[in-house]
C-alpha cells in the first residue's frame, strides 16, 4: 500500500510541476509585457504627462494584478520540481535552489510593490505626478526587476540545469539552453530591454519537457513484482 502511494506521488509531481510552470511562465510574460507597455524605461519627465493615458495605466493596474499570482505559481513549481527530485538531491545545489527562487519571489514582489507606488502618487482625478516622484519609482521598480530579481532567476535556472544534469533527468540540450538563459540574464538583462522574457520562456520549455515526460512515464506499463 506504502509502495503504491509513493509511485503515485512520483507520477503526479511531475505534472503538478510542469502545469505550475506553464501558468508561472504565462502570466510572469504577460506581466512583463504590460509592465513594458504602461511604464516605459530610459523615458524622461514628459513620460510622467503621458501617464495619465487611461490605457497606459491600465495596462499597468492589469501586470500589478497579475504579479501575485505568477509568484504563488512559482512557489508550487518549486516544490513540485524539489519532491519530484526527492531524496537524490544534493543539499549544496537544493540549498541555492530554495534560496534564488526565494529571493526571486520576493525582488519580484518589491517590484510590483514599487510600481504599484509610481501608480498611486498620482492624484484620482488623473493628474500626472510629480517628475522627482515618477523617477525614482520608475527607476526602483526597474531596478527590483532588472537588476536583482533577474539576476536571482538566472541562479535559479542554472542550478535547475545542474541539478538536471547530474541526476540525468533533462536532455543536453535543455540544459544547454538554461546556461543560454542564464548568462542572458546575468549580463544583459540590465542592458539589453525585454531581454528578461527569457526566463518565462525558459520555464515554458521546460515545463512543456516535465509534461512530456511525465505522461511518456505513465504510459509505460508498470514494473512486475
Amino acid at each position: 500500500m506504502h509502495r503504491k502511494g509513493s509511485a503515485q506521488q512520483a507520477l503526479e509531481a511531475p505534472r503538478a510541476a510542469g502545469l505550475a510552470g506553464v501558468v508561472f511562465a504565462l502570466l510572469l510574460a504577460v506581466a512583463i509585457v504590460l509592465v513594458r507597455l504602461g511604464l516605459p524605461q530610459g523615458a524622461g519627465a514628459a513620460t510622467a504627462q503621458g501617464f495619465t493615458n487611461s490605457a497606459r495605466r491600465g495596462a499597468l493596474q492589469t501586470a500589478l494584478a497579475l504579479v501575485p499570482f505568477a509568484g504563488i505559481f512559482f512557489l508550487w513549481f518549486m516544490g513540485a520540481i524539489r519532491a519530484h527530485v526527492g531524496a537524490a538531491e544534493d543539499r549544496f545545489l537544493a540549498t541555492v535552489f530554495l534560496g534564488s527562487g526565494l529571493v526571486f519571489t520576493a525582488t519580484m514582489f518589491g517590484a510590483a510593490a514599487a510600481a504599484g507606488a509610481v501608480l498611486s502618487v498620482a492624484h484620482p482625478a488623473g493628474t500626472a505626478p510629480a517628475p522627482a516622484s515618477w523617477d525614482f519609482g520608475r527607476h526602483f521598480a526597474y531596478t527590483m526587476m532588472v537588476g536583482y530579481a533577474m539576476r536571482m532567476a538566472a541562479v535559479f535556472v542554472s542550478v535547475v540545469s545542474a541539478i538536471g544534469h547530474r541526476l540525468g533527468v533533462l536532455p543536453r540540450r535543455l540544459t544547454a539552453l538554461g546556461c543560454l538563459t542564464a548568462l542572458t540574464l546575468l549580463f544583459c538583462s540590465g542592458n539589453v530591454p525585454w531581454s528578461e522574457l527569457v526566463f518565462p520562456a525558459w520555464s515554458l520549455v521546460l515545463s512543456g519537457y516535465i509534461l512530456v515526460a511525465g505522461a511518456r512515464s505513465r504510459s509505460r506499463p508498470a514494473p512486475r513484482a
